[in-house]
């Protein structure tokens, strides 16, 4: 009677693990749009003698799992001494995750995304404070495209932090980054 026991509980123990796993079914279409929308950007402040404060919000989707696609305003407020000027524009970008998980390759704990970026930004800036002499118009725009990559940490189930660095593929003349351009930006 006692094995009749034990061996009707390992059966039913098999069945339920069987019944779970089964019912674990992977998701073959695509996620609805509001779970591949994401939003986020970025925001700086510096103040002292330089001052610059710049605000760049994005609406992206992930259009596959590993790319994601984004778009968004940008506007600058920049002063150096008692010269003072405004960019605005907008950007727009790729990004494809190259890895979702280094621990999956060195299992040292840190759950982190590599991917690679390149975003071209358009902007308008001022004449008379970018180009010597001023220009009869008062305003002109620049294109720059953007090139790098960088770090993904989660920090939810939705949300996680960039770490990029970026390098500007043409010389406007402008001076408008450094090369390379470091970022840091949030999206959820």
């Amino acid at each position: 009677m006692r094995s009749l026991i034990q061996i009707s509980l390992v059966l039913i123990i098999l069945n339920s693990t069987f019944i779970s796993v089964s019912g674990q079914n992977v998701r073959q279409e695509a996620p609805p749009l509001r779970e591949r929308m994401f939003f986020g950007g970025s925001f700086g402040l510096q103040f002292g003698t330089l001052t610059n404060i710049q605000v760049s919000p994005i609406v992206g989707l992930w259009v596959l799992p590993r790319l994601a696609v984004a778009a968004g305003p940008t506007f600058t407020y920049y002063k150096y001494y008692e010269d003072e000027t405004t960019m605005c524009g907008g950007k727009g970008y790729a990004q494809f995750v190259i890895l979702k998980d280094l621990n999956n390759i060195l299992p040292v704990g840190i759950h982190t995304g590599i991917f690679v970026h390149l975003e071209d930004e358009l902007l308008n800036l001022e004449s008379a404070y970018w180009q010597n002499p001023p220009y009869a118009s008062d305003r002109f725009t620049v294109n720059t495209v953007l090139l790098g990559g960088g770090l993904s940490q989660q920090l939810g189930r939705r949300s996680f932090m960039n770490i990029m660095v970026l390098w500007a593929l043409q010389n406007s003349g402008y001076a408008i980054y450094d090369n390379p351009e470091i970022r840091i930006s949030f999206n959820f």
